[in-house]
């Protein structure tokens, strides 16, 4: 959606999204597709809270820590088994945090706005226009793209050579430490969600490096001073 751009949308800013934890609470839909996995490999379920905390980096690590916590081996088999599970669940549960559209919606106003995700890209686009948010965004980078998965700064890298946007002009909003990686990589601006699945990562975020806000109203206070200053 590179033609997104209308008059009165400013070029040079990016404001870039992470998606599970951020955008949207995924956490039963993802929890009831591992359980899934981990039943019919004869291991009992894993508890909502346990499977959330091990989301941020990707189908494949997430699907490692379940059976590495269900004391089961690795195979290629349970990724597969998961993904097709999980294609049939992305929408069972899943919704937008309470008030992230408008959120969205005036940051569109400012700032060239994006999904970056190590989610794979199927599923999020899926997910994105299941809940009608597709069209909100000028781009979504997943984590089988051309582009090596958050922490790597490529992606985010590439999302500001689309928008003309220098670092002091790009914010990185996500939920985990990852994301805050992603953005001190890119030598990018940074805020970081409490909300999410990922807050017992943010304790590794050095003090006064990123805006860590505990809601989604704080989010759009930290948006509306980046596009004051950025």
């Amino acid at each position: 959606m590179g033609d997104a751009y209308v008059v009165g949308h400013v070029y040079g800013r990016l404001i870039a999204f992470d998606l599970d934890g951020t955008l949207v609470d995924s956490s039963r839909d993802l929890a009831d597709s591992v359980n899934e996995v981990l039943v019919e490999l004869g291991a009992p379920p894993l508890p909502l809270g346990s499977i959330t905390r091990m989301v941020g980096e990707g189908a494949k690590t997430l699907v490692r820590r379940a059976l590495a916590a269900s004391s089961l081996p690795e195979t290629p088999e349970a990724l597969a088994r998961f993904l097709a599970i999980y294609d049939t669940r992305l929408l069972n549960h899943t919704k937008p945090y309470d008030g992230i559209v408008d959120v969205v919606r005036a940051a569109r106003e400012h700032a060239r706005v994006a999904v970056l995700t190590n989610k794979p890209l199927e599923p999020s686009e899926k997910v994105l226009a299941g809940l009608g948010l597709r069209d909100l965004f000028d781009d979504v980078i997943g984590s089988d793209g051309p582009f090596p998965r958050k922490p790597d700064p490529a992606a985010l890298r590439a999302l500001m050579e689309r928008a003309g946007a220098t670092p002091e002009r790009t914010l990185m909003v996500g939920d985990s430490l990852i994301d805050y990686e992603t953005a001190t990589n890119a030598s990018a601006r940074c805020c970081l969600v409490a909300y999410g699945f990922s807050n017992h990562t943010l304790e590794g975020v050095p003090a006064g490096d990123a805006s860590v806000v505990p809601d989604v109203s704080g989010l759009a206070e930290v948006i509306a001073r980046f596009v004051a200053t950025g």
